[in-house]
């Protein structure tokens, strides 16, 4: 019922900065879970960013201050703008729509590796 796609990952320095960008084929309801996930090489998936429309957004303690999750329901979009990353932020990214309704949405996910 719904597509999520992930763009905007890509090389970056340590100390720089990229945006992604989730675009959702169904709308996302006000009451929808949108949240971010990422997982490193030999790794668990983990939680990285989650908001409900309307509501304070929550952090994995590991970005706090650096990431900020918002989405545009007029657009079907959510975004996670990465600030002052790390070498350990590096990993596969995934966008994650959430409903009591119609269940849980995964899009294939975006690479982001911060290198020198």
């Amino acid at each position: 019922q719904v597509q999520l796609v992930e763009s905007g990952g890509g090389l970056v320095q340590p100390g720089g900065s990229l945006r992604l960008s989730c675009a959702a084929s169904g709308s996302i309801f006000s009451s929808d879970v949108m949240g971010w996930y990422r997982q490193a090489p030999g790794k668990e998936r983990e939680l990285v960013a989650r908001v409900i429309s309307g509501f304070t957004p929550t952090y994995a303690d590991s970005v706090k201050g650096r990431f900020t999750i918002s989405t545009d329901n007029a657009k079907n979009t959510v975004l996670l703008q990465m600030n002052n990353l790390k070498p350990e932020d590096t990993a596969v990214y995934y966008c994650n729509l959430r409903s009591l309704i119609r269940g849980d949405y995964w899009g294939k996910g975006t690479l982001v590796t911060v290198s020198s």
